[in-house]
Protein backbone atom coordinates (compact mmCIF):
# COMPACT_ATOMS: atom_id res chain seq x y z
CA UNK A 1 0.00 0.00 0.00
CA UNK A 2 1.20 3.49 -0.77
CA UNK A 3 0.16 6.84 0.62
CA UNK A 4 -1.94 7.19 -2.52
CA UNK A 5 -4.08 4.27 -1.29
CA UNK A 6 -6.60 5.17 1.44
CA UNK A 7 -5.94 1.78 3.11
CA UNK A 8 -2.43 3.03 3.88
CA UNK A 9 -4.02 5.00 6.70
CA UNK A 10 -4.91 1.72 8.45
CA UNK A 11 -1.31 0.57 8.84
CA UNK A 12 -0.14 4.06 9.80
CA UNK A 13 -2.90 4.20 12.45
CA UNK A 14 -1.88 0.79 13.86
CA UNK A 15 1.78 1.81 14.09
CA UNK A 16 1.05 5.19 15.71
CA UNK A 17 -1.26 3.70 18.35
CA UNK A 18 1.17 0.87 19.17
CA UNK A 19 4.00 3.41 19.55
CA UNK A 20 1.71 5.81 21.46
CA UNK A 21 2.95 8.49 19.06
CA UNK A 22 0.50 11.38 19.29
CA UNK A 23 2.12 13.35 16.48
CA UNK A 24 2.14 10.38 14.07
CA UNK A 25 -1.50 9.63 14.84
CA UNK A 26 -2.62 13.25 14.46
CA UNK A 27 -0.73 13.49 11.15
CA UNK A 28 -3.41 11.17 9.73
CA UNK A 29 -6.15 13.71 10.45
CA UNK A 30 -7.07 16.97 8.75
CA UNK A 31 -6.99 20.09 10.93
CA UNK A 32 -10.77 20.47 10.56
CA UNK A 33 -11.55 16.82 11.41
CA UNK A 34 -14.77 15.98 13.22
CA UNK A 35 -14.58 12.86 15.40
CA UNK A 36 -17.64 11.11 16.80
CA UNK A 37 -16.00 8.80 19.33
CA UNK A 38 -17.69 6.09 21.36
CA UNK A 39 -16.43 7.45 24.73
CA UNK A 40 -18.01 10.24 26.74
CA UNK A 41 -17.83 13.27 24.45
CA UNK A 42 -20.46 13.95 21.81
CA UNK A 43 -17.95 15.23 19.23
CA UNK A 44 -14.39 16.46 18.90
CA UNK A 45 -14.29 19.41 16.53
CA UNK A 46 -10.86 19.91 15.04
CA UNK A 47 -7.46 18.34 15.44
CA UNK A 48 -6.67 20.33 18.59
CA UNK A 49 -9.65 18.87 20.45
CA UNK A 50 -8.86 15.39 19.13
CA UNK A 51 -5.18 15.78 20.16
CA UNK A 52 -6.26 16.42 23.76
CA UNK A 53 -8.34 13.22 23.78
CA UNK A 54 -5.53 11.16 22.23
CA UNK A 55 -2.97 12.55 24.70
CA UNK A 56 -5.28 11.59 27.59
CA UNK A 57 -5.79 8.10 26.13
CA UNK A 58 -2.09 7.41 25.58
CA UNK A 59 -1.21 8.98 28.94
CA UNK A 60 -3.61 6.63 30.72
CA UNK A 61 -1.85 3.51 29.42
CA UNK A 62 1.15 3.48 31.76
CA UNK A 63 3.57 0.95 30.26
CA UNK A 64 0.84 -0.85 28.30
CA UNK A 65 0.71 -0.89 24.53
CA UNK A 66 -2.34 -1.19 22.32
CA UNK A 67 -2.37 -3.57 19.39
CA UNK A 68 -4.93 -2.49 16.80
CA UNK A 69 -6.37 -4.84 14.19
CA UNK A 70 -9.00 -4.28 11.52
CA UNK A 71 -11.45 -6.76 10.02
CA UNK A 72 -14.28 -6.57 7.52
CA UNK A 73 -12.59 -3.56 5.89
CA UNK A 74 -14.56 -2.01 3.06
CA UNK A 75 -13.14 0.87 1.02
CA UNK A 76 -14.95 2.97 -1.54
CA UNK A 77 -12.15 4.95 -3.11
CA UNK A 78 -12.78 7.97 -5.29
CA UNK A 79 -10.35 10.37 -6.87
CA UNK A 80 -10.35 12.85 -3.99
CA UNK A 81 -12.82 11.50 -1.45
CA UNK A 82 -13.04 7.97 -0.04
CA UNK A 83 -14.87 6.11 2.69
CA UNK A 84 -13.61 3.23 4.75
CA UNK A 85 -15.46 1.19 7.32
CA UNK A 86 -14.33 -1.74 9.43
CA UNK A 87 -14.56 -3.53 12.72
CA UNK A 88 -11.60 -2.45 14.85
CA UNK A 89 -10.18 -4.40 17.78
CA UNK A 90 -8.09 -2.68 20.44
CA UNK A 91 -6.08 -5.13 22.53
CA UNK A 92 -4.27 -3.86 25.63
CA UNK A 93 -0.97 -5.63 26.22
CA UNK A 94 1.48 -5.59 29.10
CA UNK A 95 5.10 -4.57 28.56
CA UNK A 96 5.83 -8.33 28.17
CA UNK A 97 3.16 -8.70 25.45
CA UNK A 98 0.51 -10.40 27.58
CA UNK A 99 -3.08 -9.63 26.58
CA UNK A 100 -4.75 -7.68 29.38
CA UNK A 101 -8.09 -6.76 27.76
CA UNK A 102 -9.70 -6.19 24.41
CA UNK A 103 -12.63 -4.33 22.93
CA UNK A 104 -14.16 -3.90 19.51
CA UNK A 105 -16.13 -1.17 17.86
CA UNK A 106 -17.31 -0.09 14.46
CA UNK A 107 -15.27 2.48 12.59
CA UNK A 108 -16.11 4.71 9.64
CA UNK A 109 -13.66 7.15 8.11
CA UNK A 110 -14.21 9.75 5.44
CA UNK A 111 -10.87 10.55 3.83
CA UNK A 112 -9.90 13.36 1.52
CA UNK A 113 -6.88 13.35 -0.75
CA UNK A 114 -4.60 16.18 0.26
CA UNK A 115 -1.04 17.19 -0.53
CA UNK A 116 1.00 14.37 0.97
CA UNK A 117 -1.72 11.71 0.90
CA UNK A 118 -5.08 10.87 2.42
CA UNK A 119 -6.31 12.68 5.55
CA UNK A 120 -9.19 11.66 7.78
CA UNK A 121 -11.77 14.45 7.68
CA UNK A 122 -14.44 12.56 9.64
CA UNK A 123 -14.22 9.62 12.03
CA UNK A 124 -17.19 7.86 13.55
CA UNK A 125 -16.86 5.01 16.01
CA UNK A 126 -19.78 3.23 17.55
CA UNK A 127 -20.88 0.08 19.31
CA UNK A 128 -24.41 -1.31 19.51
CA UNK A 129 -26.33 -0.92 22.76
CA UNK A 130 -28.34 -3.72 24.30
CA UNK A 131 -31.94 -2.44 24.15
CA UNK A 132 -32.85 -4.01 27.51
CA UNK A 133 -29.85 -2.95 29.59
CA UNK A 134 -28.68 0.03 27.51
CA UNK A 135 -25.12 -1.24 27.99
CA UNK A 136 -22.80 -0.91 25.03
CA UNK A 137 -21.55 -4.16 23.53
CA UNK A 138 -17.79 -3.93 23.03
CA UNK A 139 -17.35 -7.33 21.37
CA UNK A 140 -18.87 -8.48 18.14
CA UNK A 141 -21.19 -11.38 18.80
Amino acid sequence: MTSTDPQHVLSAYQAAVFARDVDALLALYAEEVCVFDVWGVWAYDGATAWRTAVEEWFGSLGDEQVQVSFSEVQVRAGDNLSTLHAVVTYQGQSARGEVLRAMQNRLTWVLERRLGGWKIIHEHTSAPANPETLKVMLAKA
